[in-house]
């Protein structure tokens, strides 16, 4: 009998050997599985982190597979407004690369960029490397902002050229482990599409009437493409580079006059910002002004019309063109 228990025992001892090792080797398997999808997923790639959609659409174009690009800003979210949770703005710190527009653009995301820079983490701030133009009183801007860096460069596709080529070098420099060759085919093939996007514009914008070349946006934002394609910003109905400013009333007083003398009946919105001001502007003027809607600050999704920078630009100058031409 006692033999018998003892047997007993025994195969019971290796019924619990066997469901250990079965487990074990269970645990295995998820372990491999996670690591898997981690690879696939590109957790244990280089990390660029990118503030705005626009850079970030940018970016991924020089970028490719070579490493993980993390963009901060939601589509249809507005650069100078938007913030950062505490999961993204650790993230920051551990980045590779950090891609930023500056400028003071990203007004409640440059303190945490700054922090991660003085952590050791390169950064590369796009605007303040792409000759930047300044804000001018001509445009309607008010007098404390004249002189100052303005930070919306990308609606010049030439200084985005540059700015992509810099893009490049900064990844190749900073982000140990890509392919420096990838990614300088990357940065030429998108370089070409960028000059055809020029090319496009320019022809687009030189039919436009010279007494019809003058806009009125809803904050100062078209800059570039004016100094680079020949048109006019007479005033926006925030007379500022920021959207978290407010208009006065003397503001739209002075700026319907303007737009009385040069005759403009359109003004340009951006689709991230309400449209309730240029609505007012619009009662202002006997309801006789045109809104015309743009997605001049934010790319959209991809199913939104202006998923890329690529399809934003063409699809501003579209609009631009036919607002202006009465089209």
């Amino acid at each position: 009998m006692r033999a018998t228990g003892t047997t007993g025992a025994t195969k019971r001892a290796r019924v619990r050997v066997a469901r250990l090792r079965s487990l074990l080797m269970g645990l295995l398997a998820l372990t491999t599985a996670a690591a898997a999808t981690a690879c696939a997923t590109g957790e244990d790639q280089p990390r660029i982190v990118v503030t705005t959609n626009i850079l970030g659409d940018i970016t991924r174009e020089i970028v490719g597979d070579e490493a993980d690009v993390t963009v901060l800003m939601k589509p249809d979210a507005d650069p100078h407004s938007f913030g950062l949770s505490a999961v993204q703005a650790a993230g920051l710190e551990r980045a590779d690369l950090v891609v930023f527009n500056g400028l003071g653009l990203e007004e409640n995301v440059l303190r945490h960029v700054d922090a991660a820079r003085a952590s050791g983490v390169a950064t590369f701030e796009a605007g303040r490397a792409v000759d930047p133009l300044t804000f001018r009183v001509d445009e309607g801007g008010p007098d404390e902002e004249a002189g100052q860096p303005d930070p919306h460069f990308w609606t010049d596709p030439d200084r985005v050229r540059k700015a992509s080529g810099l893009i490049a070098d900064q990844v190749v420099a900073h982000v140990a482990g890509v392919d420096a060759d990838a990614i300088r085919a990357n940065a030429a093939r998108y370089d070409r599409q960028l000059a055809d996007l020029s090319t496009w514009m320019e022809k687009s914008f030189d039919r436009i009437p010279e007494d019809r070349r003058a806009l009125v946006t809803n904050h100062h934002v078209f800059g570039y493409l004016a100094d680079r394609f020949g048109l006019r910003v007479i005033g926006a109905v925030i007379p500022s580079g920021t959207t978290l400013a407010s208009p006065s009333s003397s503001d739209l007083r002075t700026l319907t006059q303007a737009m009385e003398k040069a005759g403009v009946r359109t003004v340009f919105a951006d689709s991230s910002q309400p449209k309730k001001l240029a609505e007012v502007l619009r009662a202002e003027l006997g309801g006789q002004v045109r809104v015309v809607e743009l997605h001049s600050e934010s790319l959209t999704a991809k199913s939104g019309g202006a998923g890329t920078y690529l399809r934003m630009m063409r699809a501003n100058t579209e609009a631009m063109t036919d607002g202006l031409t009465g089209g």
